[in-house]
């Protein structure tokens, strides 16, 4: 073919608009010649660079995080639990749950600060109020309600000042229910997986956790005669936390594998039998004092594995990038659907 046989449009006597098919055109056609065929590059799996986790995990000290969520709850409910007794006159059942919310706050706010390793860094979250952030919210109500629960439990001890006491009772009464379930709103805001995809039944699995712990201190010291709140918030806090703990995990789909692997699958399976077995020997301890103690030993016992459970399983979530990204595709799918 020489330099005279080729013009503008290509070759002079062909087609191009049929002979020298391209764009789209090419790859319809190419695709009804390979129908049938097998690709040869396979689907694309998820991985991550080089097996390292999406998001980092938390560095918390399991002992003093764990410990932290679990003296909360337990101190939240227990001036619940004082400020009932007082007001239906039952001394001997208020005055220990004045002094379980007063110590286990004090612990509680201890452990935070032990791991936070300066007292100046717990000090430093006051110096604003961030009504959207929950570590704000809660620094301020830890403030404002461990005063509350050293002033009543030291006026029941001293025996004077009853008015002042029983203000402050009441008063602790009052923000009990956000101290013993902020923390799971604390959880559930960060971006771990199985923290955060269960931030809709989280606080009340808390909820329910903090009761039974509370109701397990109240069982164990104070006498069956005036123990009868405490046995009912036994089984209304069991329920709770089993139930609503088994529909997070329902509702989770992939992210609540964690609970039911490695320790923490122990622990929380350790918590169900506990908190369950506890709730039936409240039920049945109304005039023996042996069954009081065993289930006050085990709803306290169940609850702290709990907490211990959902952190371990949130840390492990953190570590594995597939908790992270598989649910994220899964909803862009939907979405695109």
């Amino acid at each position: 073919m020489g330099e005279s046989d080729v013009g503008r449009q290509g070759p002079r006597g062909t087609r191009p608009g049929r002979e020298a098919v391209t764009g789209a055109r090419a790859g319809r056609r190419r695709r009804r010649r390979g129908r049938g065929e097998q690709p040869m590059v396979p689907e694309a799996e998820f991985s991550s660079y080089y097996g390292k986790p999406v998001v980092k995990k938390p560095t918390w000290k399991p002992l003093d995080i764990a410990g932290y969520l679990y003296l909360g709850g337990l101190a939240g409910a227990s001036s619940l639990l004082a400020a009932g007794g007082q007001l239906t006159g039952r001394p001997w059942l208020a005055a220990p749950a004045k002094l379980a919310a007063a110590g286990a706050i004090s612990l509680s706010l201890a452990a935070l600060v032990h791991d936070l390793g300066r007292p100046a860094r717990f000090l430093n979250m006051l110096r604003v109020l961030k009504p959207t952030s929950p570590m704000s919210v809660g620094s301020w109500l830890l403030v404002g309600y461990a005063p509350l629960t050293l002033t009543a439990a030291a006026t029941e001890v001293a025996g004077r000042y009853r008015l002042l006491g029983s203000a402050a009772t009441v008063a602790s009464a009052v923000l009990g229910p956000a101290v013993a379930t902020y923390t799971a709103v604390l959880l559930s805001d960060t971006a771990v997986p199985s923290w955060h995809e269960g931030y809709r039944e989280l606080p009340f699995v808390f909820a329910g956790s903090a009761a039974t712990a509370a109701s397990g201190l109240a069982l164990a010291a104070a006498p069956v005669s005036e123990a009868g709140p405490a046995r009912r918030l036994a089984v209304l806090g069991a329920g709770l936390e089993l139930g609503a703990f088994r529909t997070m995990k329902r509702r989770m789909g992939l992210s609540a594998e964690p609970f039911e692997q490695g320790r923490p699958h122990l622990l929380l399976r350790a918590a169900e039998a506990l908190t369950a077995g506890g709730a039936v020997l409240a039920v049945f301890a109304g005039r023996d004092r042996r069954l009081a103690v065993a289930a006050g030993a085990a709803l306290l016992t169940g609850s702290a594995a709990l907490r211990f459970g959902v952190f371990h399983a949130g840390v492990a979530s953190a570590e594995d990038p597939k908790y992270t990204v598989v649910p994220q595709r899964e909803r862009l799918s939907a979405g695109g659907r």
